[in-house]
């Protein structure tokens, strides 16, 4: 199979053009492709495919061969593979998505290849039970998780997909690996969690550190991103245009009225080529 692979803000995704392609068990490949030692490697396979109700559907699976239902990042790195292979050659793009219909703006360079990309998130889910979090409140924000001991404040919404937010003072002081697991598939989570723990640098500025569900510890998360945004501005700790700083890159977080979401950033090119085996993890 001829794949393509793209980083978006420190995100690396393992591109395949499904509309070409007769593969069907895209969990198995995603554990092939995806696995660092004995595939490609990345943090998730994406799948072009035919729409009904949009220009193109994209599939998601992360690594660990589960489906997500949305990927910020990934979708910036989707956008610029069907745009410069000539797969959807429009300036304003919709993508369906499992989390709904995503509308893309398209910036090109020089060359007129895509470069940056502006991604309408849509408005975030705070009620509990949509989230989903086994909290029956209209908004989870500020509340007490218990690990090992030690109480942790956290805010939890979706973002296309679940997300924890936690502030930190000190990043060093936590062990980000073990504790993003553990609440990952904290009983709170039924449908289990990804973990933001952001440190804010001034009402402009975070650096973020995440935990993905299906995923691991990986350099950076565009959903997560917005996520963390929104709970920093509704808690007046952040403004309403911020620059989010990943350990793999950065991009712009927008939000406008009812925290309507608009993310922008770039994704860049890596490699071109034919997968041709690989063993399950």
């Amino acid at each position: 199979m001829k794949f393509d692979k793209y980083v978006a803000a420190g995100n690396d995704f393992i591109l395949f053009n499904g509309i070409k392609d007769t593969e069907k068990n895209y969990n198995e490949l995603a554990l092939r492709v995806c696995n660092r030692h004995f595939g490609i490697g990345a943090d998730g396979i994406m799948v072009c495919k035919k729409s009904n109700i949009a220009d193109i559907k994209m599939l998601y699976y992360n690594s660990d061969g589960s489906k997500g239902e949305m990927c910020g990042n990934g979708i910036r790195s989707f956008t610029k593979y069907i745009y410069d292979y000539d797969i959807v050659r429009k300036k304003i793009i919709s993508i369906e998505t499992l989390a709904g219909i995503k509308y893309i703006t398209i910036e090109t360079d020089e060359s007129g290849k895509a470069n940056m990309i502006k991604v309408d998130m849509g408005e975030p889910i705070f009620e509990g039970s949509r989230v989903p979090v086994t909290i029956d409140k209209e908004k989870i924000i500020e509340e007490i998780i218990s690990i090992d001991g030690k109480d942790y404040k956290f805010s939890a919404l979706t973002v296309g997909v679940p997300h924890v937010v936690i502030f930190v003072e000190d990043i060093k002081s936590i062990d980000i690996n073990d504790l993003g697991k553990k609440i990952e598939n904290y009983s709170l989570f039924p449908k289990k969690t990804n973990v933001n723990f952001v440190k804010i640098i001034d009402y402009g500025n975070i650096n973020i550190y995440t935990w993905e569900r299906g995923a691991g510890r990986t350099l950076g998360c565009g959903t997560g991103s917005c996520a963390s945004v929104v709970v920093g501005n509704l808690l007046h700790k952040l403004g309403n245009k911020v620059n989010v700083n990943t350990e793999g890159g950065s991009l712009i977080v927008e939000l406008e009225d009812n925290y309507k979401i608009f993310m922008t950033g770039s994704a860049t090119h890596i490699a071109s080529g034919e997968f041709v085996n690989g063993l399950s993890k």
